[in-house]
């Protein structure tokens, strides 16, 4: 019999085993009026393309703040003073490459001044 055990490695990898694709989801919040104008925008930029499906989004109501520094000229509202206003939020895939045309075509389309968005790095899981 014999008495030595066999060892195993009490390592962890510090690797994720999660894969980026190539791809980024984009948000942005709107006013329900230019909706279809920053959805078009941002397809023809090449966003909303999921296999063999186009102009993929998801949208949502909510209500939008802010408040005009000094030098603003907001769309909506005055500056000085802290409005309410109902948008819609909208998200949509991009791949990577191209996030930066898409940004730039949102804020072509977009009435604000400074149209708020995030973008989010995908992984494959």
């Amino acid at each position: 019999m014999s008495t030595t055990r066999a060892r195993s490695s009490a390592r962890r990898s510090t690797t994720s085993s999660a894969k980026r694709v190539g791809r980024v989801k984009l948000v942005w919040f709107v006013p329900a009026q230019a909706l279809e104008a920053t959805r078009d925008a941002v397809f023809e930029a090449g966003g909303g393309r999921i296999g063999e499906y186009s102009r993929c989004s998801w949208y949502s109501s909510g209500t939008g703040t802010f408040l005009g520094g000094e030098g603003s000229e907001p769309t909506v509202g005055e500056g000085g003073r802290e409005e309410r206003v109902p948008e819609v939020r909208v998200e949509t895939v991009i791949p990577e490459g191209r996030i930066r045309n898409a940004i730039v075509a949102l804020k072509l389309a977009h009435p604000y001044e400074e149209p708020a968005y995030d973008v989010y790095p995908l992984v494959d899981a």
